[in-house]
């Protein structure tokens, strides 16, 4: 959600001072690749997940000020609404056991978060949306209590001028309306860091763009909203309506929105810094004392302050990151396409697939965005939010052949990505035994039509069959997606339902 900044107010000349600074840091970005100031490859990646808390009863609860104090972690930090937190993972080293290490490290941090939001009866639900979240719980009144959240939603209302509308249409229809962003809140994602040289960025975030769609079919897991069961994947919809700065008749002038997959491939990463400040008006028009060039004229490293502010309130599905470690720049490519959950294991699984197959794309001597137009890059992403694992791509032909033709997400990520995510994780010099184990889960995902989303939609409708009311199922639905993803077995080995209740006659079944 960007950077910490103090609430207050803007005058007329602070947005025109602003809009000069930006232009001076990206002076000082263009300068800075020029002078090729940027860190050497060391393949480095990262990991944040936003989670949910959740009472016994399934109900979310506004209690992340509560837990956090209690967790005393600075590996955990507020989101967005008050039933919201995140977790960060260090940056690790791609190679060896990573994603075994990674894992680990995930459920110490999640089983010691889940025993002390245990503290104030709640628990730890790792999901892309909350299925029990009500309109209710979706209101300014419940974001969390710090000075940027506050004043993103003042700036981005202000902006729109008007009521935000989200209408998806899905297997059922939701139309609404909010008086602020917080239904955005609703949308908790899995961000994976890959930092890249200048050099290769391109290649990097053309290739993420190209298989953001096949990790929404493999990992999707948000299929419900206030009640009703809409897209395998509708944190993209709801994210872009909940944050949409444009009146209709903006959007119908054809205006970007500020969450949005993009409209080209790319050559630098220039290209999408520079779209930023093209495209979008600042929201939050903070300016920092540094002179960024006076910097580089010194020969420091200058923060670009004003650039990482407003880059992080434009919201790409594959986000351009400039940082400083140790003094020294670098950038990363901010995948953000995933939804949290369903586990541990699931969760390492996509990031072994997208660094996998990233790699090995980005490395392709015909590569794929040379073959495949981006409209249908971007139509891709929509079919997969749509369907999830059912979705129907358009994918160049293999082979010497030209052209693009229609093949199934699963038969796509089967056949052609995760024999190429094998190889680019060998290429990192990931050991085989953490490979196969974490692949292996996504392919059996795909062999058997499995992930979070379409487990969440059976589970629910048997409820339903059962008798439950709608609430009672999507309740019903949650507390037991909870047990499950806290003992841990990947999505694709759930049984679907709910357990049958223990007869008083009966003791329970063993094991």
């Amino acid at each position: 959600m960007g950077e910490k900044v103090a609430a207050g107010r803007f005058d007329l000349s602070d947005r025109q001072r602003y809009r000069d600074k930006l232009r001076q840091c990206l002076t000082g970005l263009e300068r800075l690749l020029a002078e090729k100031r940027f860190d050497r490859p060391r393949n480095l990646m990262g990991l944040e997940i936003e989670l949910n808390l959740a009472g016994a009863d399934g109900m979310p609860k506004m209690l992340n000020g509560q837990v956090l104090e209690r967790i005393a972690s600075r590996d955990f930090q507020t989101e967005l609404a008050m039933f919201n937190l995140e977790v960060n993972i260090p940056p690790h080293r791609l190679g060896g056991r990573v994603f075994d290490r990674l894992a680990e490290e995930l459920r110490t941090s999640l089983a010691y978060a889940d025993r002390k939001a245990g503290e104030v009866d709640a628990g730890i639900v790792m999901i892309g949306i909350l299925p029990t979240l009500d309109r209710d719980d979706l209101v300014s009144s419940n974001l969390s209590d710090v000075d940027r959240y506050t004043l993103l939603n003042d700036q981005i209302v202000a902006a729109r001028g008007e009521e935000f509308t989200l209408d998806i249409d899905g297997v059922e229809h939701l139309s609404c309306t909010s008086k602020s962003i917080a239904p955005e809140a609703a949308c908790t994602s899995v961000q994976l860091h890959l930092q890249v040289t200048p050099a290769r960025f391109a290649d990097v975030w053309n290739a993420a763009q190209a298989v953001a769609a096949a990790q929404i079919a493999v990992g999707a897991n948000s299929p419900f909203l206030f009640g009703r069961e809409l897209w395998r994947e509708s944190r993209p919809p709801l994210f872009q309506q909940s944050t949409d700065t444009r009146p209709p008749e903006l959007q119908a002038q054809g205006v970007r929105p500020r969450t949005w997959f993009g409209e080209r491939w790319v050559t630098s990463a220039y290209d999408l810094f520079e779209e930023n400040l093209r495209y979008y008006p600042a929201l939050l028009p903070i300016c920092d004392d540094e002179d960024p060039l006076k910097v580089l004229d010194q020969g420091g490293t200058p923060s670009l302050a004003e650039l990482v502010l407003h880059n992080g309130t434009i919201y790409r599905w594959n986000r351009p990151v400039y940082g400083i470690a140790d003094g020294v720049p670098h950038l990363r490519v901010e995948n953000r396409v995933l939804p949290a959950g369903p586990t541990v294991i699931d969760v390492i699984a996509n990031a072994a697939f997208f660094y996998g197959v990233v790699r090995a794309l980005a490395e392709e001597s015909r590569p794929v965005w040379a073959r495949l137009p981006f409209e249908a890059a971007a139509a891709n992403f929509d079919a997969a939010c749509k369907d999830g694992i059912d979705a129907r791509f358009t994918w160049p032909r293999r082979g010497r052949y030209s052209g693009t033709t229609q093949v199934d997400a699963v038969s796509l990520v089967r056949d052609e990505l995760l024999p190429l995510a094998e190889a680019g994780l060998d290429a990192w010099g990931v050991e085989p035994a953490d490979r196969d184990l974490y692949l292996g889960v996504i392919e059996e995902r795909c062999r058997r039509r499995v992930n979070g989303a379409s487990w969440q939609a059976a589970t629910f409708h048997k409820a339903l069959d059962a008798g439950l009311t709608r609430d009672d199922a999507l309740a019903a639905t949650t507390r037991r997606y909870r047990e499950l993803m806290h003992k841990g077995d990947p999505v694709h080995t759930w049984p679907v339902g709910l357990p049958e209740p223990v007869s008083p006659d009966r003791p329970p079944p063993s094991g």
